[in-house]
């Protein structure tokens, strides 16, 4: 058997590099599949997310062409660092999406909504319905605008800045402070510009039934709020729905060289 072995390495002498490469594409294939967005829908069963990066790691495989002949540190320990690298490009593309979930959960609280949660499956916890609402109208959109292909291009540029048999992780160069704290302000900025005709219009509301209750005592407030704050909110993110697609649309765009 290990003659078998021997002559068809010699018959291939690129084999064992492309088997070598393989298992790193995969294992950083995997790693990105955790956290990139709509690769770590939960609702995705994990068959079907191995598959897919399986098959993806032969087409990579055969594109990036590995040259990985001697492995002078531990197979291992190649293996661990590739899947940091994969998780760490898949964490910040997640950041891109967390602005409209954000501006979601504003929106909910400010409606009096905080009560009314669901599961989210991805998360495995508990969400507002209108931060899960954004969340899957944001990740349509990601979609729509070819956010998969921008997430597959930063993949194959991280072969260029950290190769496949490298062993020590040069954070500088695959991912930038600068930009991280771009991204990570972004979350608050962003949420903010997205809930801010619900908020705007809660606060008049608010500072009306404020108004009502100095000048008629006599009347409910606190329970007209339960009522009017639902319904207003609702009334106003019908009106600029329109307008939140273009703001979300626009942003996404400004991130489409993720590379």
């Amino acid at each position: 058997m290990e003659q078998i072995i021997q002559e068809l390495m010699k018959m291939f002498p690129m084999a064992n590099a492309y088997l070598a490469g393989g298992i790193f594409i995969f294992a950083r294939m995997l790693g990105f599949f955790r956290f990139a967005p709509v690769f770590n829908r939960k609702e995705m069963p994990g068959m079907v997310k191995i598959s897919l990066a399986l098959l993806m790691t032969c087409i990579l495989t055969c594109v990036a062409k590995p040259d990985v002949t001697v492995i002078e540190d531990s197979f291992v320990l190649s293996i661990l660092l590739n899947m940091v690298v994969g998780a760490l490009l898949g964490y910040v593309a997640q950041l891109i999406l967390l602005a409209v979930d954000a501006g979601g959960d504003m929106i909910n609280m400010q409606m009096g909504l905080s009560s009314a949660m669901v599961l989210d499956p991805t998360t495995s916890s508990q969400v507002s319905i209108l931060g899960k609402c954004f969340s899957t109208l944001g990740l349509i959109i990601f979609i729509e605008l070819g956010g998969v292909y921008w997430l597959l291009q930063a993949f194959m540029h991280s072969f260029e800045i950290f190769p496949l048999d490298a062993t020590i992780i040069p954070l500088t160069k695959l991912v930038n402070l600068d930009y991280v704290v771009d991204l990570s302000s972004n979350v608050l900025y962003m949420g903010l510009q997205i809930a801010s005709p619900v908020l705007l219009a809660t606060l008049g509301q608010d500072i009306i039934l404020g108004v009502i209750s100095k000048t008629a005592p006599q009347v409910n407030v606190f329970q007209l709020s339960f009522l009017f704050k639902p319904v207003l909110g609702a009334a106003i993110m019908v009106w600029i729905l329109p307008m939140l697609v273009n703001i979300i649309t626009d942003y996404f765009l400004s991130f489409s060289k993720i590379i």
